[in-house]
Formats: structure tokens, sequence, C-alpha cells
């Protein structure tokens, strides 16, 4: 969950993309008041697909699959905050699709979910179980592309992270941002804690690998390795 803030997307408009060096393709569909990117990760040899964090806005994100064709495969939540999971209970039912991740940490984030939509203020969202918790050094797949799972708490303790080494791309949720973090104001949020994951799981990665962040525009770990003042050395 992160305070809005300006994106350069339309809402209800997705914004495919081709990932270099790889058959697979992603889209990006900001949903929500808080213009959560809800993405979409498609392999281009089985045209199989997932739905990463459908955080709302059902109808959209429904509309938005038949624009970026395929078979939807499943869901993968990084982390159960509502803005990027208020959905993934209806869209499962009506897809029928396994729902993978986040941690099991955020266990008491899923049970709070109706807590959370009533605090603010977003339609009624239910409780789900996935179908498989997520570890670190886990894999899961789409199609037959394959994601490594980092776990990076902070935000929230159950958060992970999902890269594609040879799309050089990787989805991190609330974890990191085009000049920011995550908040960590949340119950169980650590601020030492997400500077260490991001250090430890996302700096390591190479300059040019693109990441698609909760909320707003894409970056590079380059370039928030060199701009970032949270972890690029420049702050405080």
């Amino acid at each position: 969950m992160q305070a809005p803030r300006g994106t350069g997307y339309t809402a209800g408009h997705i914004h495919p993309q081709t990932a270099e060096q790889t058959a697979m393709k992603y889209a990006i569909l900001p949903v929500t008041p808080f213009q959560q990117n809800c993405s979409f990760l498609k392999c281009e040899s089985t045209d199989k697909v997932a739905i990463v964090d459908p955080g709302g806005d059902l109808n959209s994100i429904l509309d938005a699959l038949k624009q970026v064709g395929g078979t939807p495969e499943k869901i993968l939540v990084t982390h159960a905050h509502l803005d990027h999971v208020g959905a993934v209970a209806e869209l499962a039912e009506t897809l029928g699709l396994p729902i993978e991740g986040p941690h099991r940490d955020d266990q008491f984030w899923i049970d709070m979910l109706p807590q959370q939509a009533q605090m603010m203020g977003f339609p009624a969202s239910r409780p789900f179980t996935p179908n498989r918790w997520l570890e670190d050094g886990d894999t899961v797949t789409v199609g037959e592309t394959h994601f490594e799972v980092r776990h990076c708490p902070g935000h929230t303790p159950g958060h992970v992270v999902f890269y594609q080494p040879d799309s050089k791309l990787v989805v991190v949720g609330d974890v990191l941002f085009n000049g920011s973090i995550g908040r960590t104001d949340f119950p169980k949020g650590d601020f030492d804690t997400l500077i260490n994951a991001i250090k430890d799981k996302l700096l390591t990665l190479d300059d040019d690998v693109s990441f698609i962040p909760g909320h707003g525009p894409m970056s590079t770990i380059g370039h928030e390795r060199a701009n970032n003042p949270f972890v690029s050395g420049k702050h405080g």
C-alpha cells in the first residue's frame, strides 16, 4: 500500500511491452484509487498469462485480459495490502485460477482484508487462501517462463518479488519505486529490514534490470542504485 501518486498512466488502459532477450510480454494496468500497477506477464511460447497483484477494478482487469490475449494461468501476489489483493478472491473464483504468494508472514494482512476495505473506503474484499505460499528461493512459472522468488520484507513481512533473469525484469511490488521506497509505517513494517532487503535482494541485480513497481513508472536497478536517495548512499 502506498499513497496515490502521479504515474503518467491512464487508468483503464493497459501498457503492453515486450521484454527483450526472451519470448515474454508484459502489460501494466493501474487499478484502484491508489493507481496500483496490476501487471500481466505473458509467456509468448505458450500464451499463458499470470495476473500479478489484482488489487481491484475487476471488470477493468477482465477487459485488459482480453486485450493481452492468451490463457490466464494463475494469480501471483507480491504482498497482501488491500490495493494489491482486493480483487484476488473474486478474480480467482471468476476464472478458476490458482493463487501463488505471498510469503505466509502476510497471513494477518489477508485475514484483515474486510477491515482494510472498510477503513480505506474501498469496495468489500474477502480473505483468500493461497494455493501456494512462497519462500525465498522458490521458482514460479508462467507457461514455460521461470521467475525467481525473492523474499523482501520490510514494507510487509511477507512481501516477495518475482525476477525473470532472461528478460532482465523484476516485479517488485511496493519494495522499491522510481526515486523512492515502500512505506514502513504499517503494522509489522520496518525500515531497516526493507533497506537490507533492497540491498541484498535487488541491488545485487545488474544495472540493466528493469522493474515494475507497485505504483508509478518503471525504472532500472542501475538508475536507483545511482539516484535513489534511500539506497544510493545519498540519504542521511
